[in-house]
C-alpha cells in the first residue's frame, strides 16, 4: 500500500521523513529557540526544527554548547512547541544529559517529550552512545543522530574540524552510521564532513542523512537559522548561506528609533491615545478647584 502525499499543513511524522528518502525528496531543518522563531519556520514549510543546543552560542552567548542544561532546552522547547504545529520537532539533549547512564539518558530524553513537547530527541556520537540510543527507542521515544563535527565533543576533537578526511577516520564513521541505524535511529546528521564521505554513508544507509556542511549528497539539509537570516556575526562558517542580514536591519531600527525619540519624532499623534473631551474637561476641572494638589 502507498502512503499518500502529505500537504502543506500535514504533520511531519517519521514516515513523511522516510517516505522523502524514498522518493529523493530533499528534508528541510532548521532551528528554533523561541516562539516567533518557531512559527516562522512553521509558515515557511519547514520540515523538521531542532531546537539545539547551539543556542548556548548564538541565544545565550557562551562560547561553545557544553554550558547548556537541560533546564535550558526544556525552556526553549516549550517556547517552540508553542508556535510551530506542522514541523517534526526534535529537541537536542545537552552535555552530560545521556552520557551519566542509561537509566539517566531515558529519562531526560522523556522530559524534553513530556515536559517540552518535542517529537523526538537528537543526541550526538557514534558506537559510544549505541546503548544509550537502544534504551531511548525502546522508550517509544525517536532517536535522530549527530555524526562529524560533535559540537559537544570540542575539546576531544581539538577544535571545530572537519571529520572524516582521512580513510580510516571516514571509515570508522561510517560504521558508527550503521551502528547507530541498528540501534534504532531514526535519521542522522552529519557536520562538517567531506561531500563524498557523507554520500558514502547516505548510500548505506536506510534512513535519512541531513548534513550540514556536508555537500548535496545528504538526504536533507540543516543550517542554525541565526546564521541563516544574519541574525549571529561572531562567526560565519564556509558552510553557511546567508539569506537575509536581520542583525544589520535590527540595529538600523534601533538607531532610527533613537534619533526619532531624540528629535521628539516619535512618538506621533497617530500613536497616542485620546480621551474624550467632555472627560477631559470634567478632569481639569477637578484639579483647578484643587481636589487633587499638585506634586511640589
Amino acid at each position: 500500500m502507498s502512503i499518500p502525499h502529505s500537504s502543506a499543513t500535514d504533520k511531519v511524522t517519521l514516515l513523511t521523513l522516510q517516505e522523502k528518502k524514498r522518493r529523493r525528496e530533499p528534508v528541510t531543518m532548521l532551528t528554533a529557540y523561541d516562539y516567533p522563531s518557531a512559527q516562522a519556520l512553521d509558515a515557511g514549510g519547514v520540515d523538521v526544527i531542532l531546537v539545539g543546543d547551539s543556542l548556548g552560542v548564538v541565544v545565550l552567548g557562551y562560547e561553545n554548547t557544553l554550558s547548556v542544561t537541560l533546564e535550558d532546552m526544556l525552556h526553549h522547547c516549550k517556547a517552540v512547541a508553542r508556535g510551530a504545529r506542522r514541523a517534526h520537532l526534535v529537541g537536542d539533549m545537552p552535555f552530560l544529559s545521556y552520557q551519566v547512564s542509561t537509566a539517566e539518558a531515558v529519562r531526560n530524553a522523556g522530559r524534553l517529550l513530556q515536559e517540552g513537547g518535542m517529537n523526538g530527541v537528537k543526541l550526538e556520537g557514534g558506537r559510544e552512545v549505541a546503548v544509550a540510543v537502544e534504551a531511548i527507542t525502546s522508550a517509544g521515544i525517536p532517536v535522530m543522530g549527530h555524526l562529524g563535527l560533535t559540537p559537544q565533543s570540542v575539546h576531544k576533537l581539538g577544535g571545530c574540524k572537519v571529520q572524516g578526511r582521512s580513510a580510516g577516520s571516514a571509515l570508522r564513521l561510517l560504521e558508527d552510521a550503521r551502528i547507530l541505524e541498528h540501534a534504532g535511529c531514526h535519521a542522522i546528521v552529519l557536520e562538517a564532513v567531506p561531500e563524498r564521505v557523507a554520500q558514502l554513508v547516505t548510500d548505506r544507509l536506510k534512513i535519512p542523512t541531513i548534513g550540514i556542511g556536508a555537500g548535496a549528497h545528504c538526504d536533507g539539509q540543516v543550517l542554525v537559522t541565526s546564521d541563516l537570516v544574519g541574525l549571529f556575526n561572531d562567526f560565519t562558517p564556509r558552510f553557511v548561506k546567508r539569506y537575509a542580514e536581520l542583525q544589520t536591519e535590527w540595529t538600523r531600527a534601533v538607531r532610527a528609533y533613537v534619533a526619532d525619540v531624540a528629535a521628539r519624532r516619535f512618538p506621533a499623534p497617530e500613536h497616542a491615545y485620546a480621551i474624550n473631551q467632555a472627560e477631559l474637561d470634567s478632569l481639569l476641572e477637578v484639579l483647578d478647584e484643587g481636589a487633587v494638589p499638585a506634586r511640589s
